[in-house]
Parts: C-alpha cells; sequence; structure tokens
C-alpha cells in the first residue's frame, strides 16, 4: 500500500520514533505514523476506537491479555477507545522506516452503521451486531485493502466534498471489518457457540464434511431455512456467499495437505471435495496465485 506524493511533500518531521501526520474530518481522523529508529516499548492510546493497518516494516506489539504479536504489512489490528499499545520497532531504520497508519472512527459514527445493519442486515438467532470489545488482528482481504488505499487517498486529497466521501468510505470499511470478525469467530470457535445458533451449526458441518459434496440446498435444510433466506443472511453475516466459504475451508485444507509427501495432488484434491484438478487448480490459483504442483514443490513434496 503506498502512500501519495503529495503525503510527503506535505509532512514535516519532527521526531526520530513515531512521527506523526495527522487529517481530521467530521468522522474520523487519519494519523500516519512514521519511525526512523530502532525502539522498544513505545506508548500510543486513543480516545477513540481505532483500526490500525501496517503499511511498511515490522512492529511487535504488546496488548492486554495476549502474547507479543508481530504486525506486518497488509495486517490491520481493531483497537477500543482507551486501550494502551505497547510496540517495540525492531527492524526501523533511516533509509528504510517502519510505517503504519492508525484511523480513529468516532463512535457515533459507529453506532450509526450498526444500527442499520441491525434493521436491514439481521443476524440469526435474534442477536444483534455489535462493535468487538478486544484486539481483533487480522489479515486485510481486497475489498478492505482497496477501501485503505482509497481511504488514504481521500484524507490527503484537496476536495470540497472529501468529508462526504470518507463518510462512504467509513460505512463501507466498518461493514467488511464486522463481517471479517463475524467469519472469524464462526471458523475458529464454531465449537463453543451455541448448539442452537444456526449459522454455527452449519460453519462447524462445513468443516467436518469438505471431502463430501456441499450444496446451497443441502446446507439450507439442515439451517431449516428457504435457500434465498439462508444464502442472504450466510452472506450478510459472514460477509462471503456460502460456496466461496466453502472453497476457502477447502483451500486452507489443501495447503496443509500439500505439506505432506506421502499424498499426490489427485489425493488430495479428492480429500478435499472437488471434483476435479483443473477446478481445484483454478480455485487454489485464485487465492493463493500459485498453482497447487509449484506450491507443493516449495516443500519437495512429489507431484
Amino acid at each position: 500500500m503506498d502512500l501519495s506524493k503529495k503525503f510527503y511533500e506535505s509532512r514535516k518531521l519532527e521526531n526520530l520514533v513515531e512521527n506523526q501526520t495527522s487529517y481530521t474530518l467530521n468522522n474520523a481522523a487519519l494519523h500516519i505514523f512514521e519511525t526512523h529508529e530502532q525502539a522498544d516499548k513505545v506508548l500510543l492510546r486513543f480516545d477513540k476506537p481505532v483500526l490500525a493497518s501496517m503499511l511498511k516494516g515490522k512492529k511487535i506489539m504488546h496488548l492486554r491479555d495476549q502474547q507479543a504479536f508481530n504486525f506486518l504489512p497488509g495486517e490491520s489490528l481493531i483497537l477500543p477507545s482507551n486501550e494502551m499499545m505497547c510496540i517495540d520497532f525492531p527492524e526501523a531504520q533511516i533509509s528504510n522506516p517502519t510505517r503504519c497508519l492508525a484511523m480513529a472512527i468516532s463512535e457515533d459514527k459507529i453506532n450509526n452503521v450498526l444500527n442499520r445493519m441491525n434493521e436491514s442486515m439481521p443476524k440469526v438467532e435474534n442477536r444483534e451486531w455489535s462493535l468487538m470489545d478486544y484486539n481483533f488482528h487480522f489479515t486485510n482481504d481486497t475489498g478492505i485493502y482497496q477501501i485503505l488505499q482509497r481511504l488514504l487517498f481521500l484524507f490527503t486529497e484537496d476536495h470540497p466534498s472529501k468529508d462526504l466521501f470518507v463518510d462512504n468510505m467509513l460505512e463501507e470499511l466498518i461493514i467488511r471489518i464486522l463481517q471479517t470478525n463475524s467469519r472469524k469467530i464462526y471458523s475458529d470457535q464454531s465449537f463453543k457457540l451455541s448448539s442452537s445458533n444456526r449459522l454455527a451449526y452449519i460453519v462447524e458441518y462445513i468443516r467436518k464434511n469438505l471431502h463430501n459434496p456441499l450444496s446451497v440446498k443441502s446446507l439450507s435444510r439442515k439451517a431449516c431455512m428457504s435457500e434465498s433466506n439462508f444464502y442472504r443472511v450466510f452472506k450478510n453475516e459472514l460477509g462471503i456467499s456460502p460456496t466461496d466459504f466453502i472453497n476457502n475451508e477447502r483451500i486452507k485444507l489443501a495447503v496443509s495437505l500439500l505439506q505432506n509427501p506421502e499424498m499426490s495432488i489427485k489425493e488430495i484434491y479428492q480429500e478435499c471435495g472437488f471434483e476435479s484438478r483443473s477446478y481445484f487448480n483454478r480455485v487454489f490459483k485464485r487465492r493463493k496465485k500459485v498453482a497447487p504442483g509449484d506450491y507443493q514443490a516449495r516443500f519437495n513434496v512429489r507431484a
């Protein structure tokens, strides 16, 4: 993710550790932090919920109730208001600075989006959308990456309607982040969710039956929902269609199986529930940007 030439021309470097350039609009403030020398235990806190996203370099994050973790380009972190961050910069240099954006979003804006989501995109089992109150660390998907790139441009653009432009992008960003969070909860913690939660049951069923044929029709029956309603609720809540979710889970399984020297490509795609090698190759390459055979070769596994 690149910053505009205008950003570099207008910023003023005053400190080597966490030098900050800020842009403030009605419902959000964008801060770009640049670090030009190694440092440990730098403290930072915002009085509003904040999205932090790495642009360049590496940070080591120390947050409450979590082990320290690497924070790398392409990754983001959602923090509640007044959350204290303790940050190490192990690789920052004058010639290769660490860069991160932090976008503080007004709670009124977030609540307005949540209210609209609960009215038009209701969850199953009468649950409501709400902002996560813990530190959510995730890898940006294509949609979130493109929104962040656009917001970087809009905040630094000299345009009389930039507040309106940014407001519209913020709404989409909030929705996509909440759907990403929901997808992660269902994928990683479905076994902890109530057995009466229909989507939790379906996600767990998918993960245990990837080798079997799976269709929207059969899954909607298991959820005791019509096909159209099942598809709508699934996509609203997880931000992805049932078919794409199934393929994502199958590719995750394929990635692990491709590292097994005892399995052939044919055995792998059949174990993952793909009907043909050509379809498996197409889906795998679309998601991993490399063919299964080439990925397998990296681990010296026979094709």
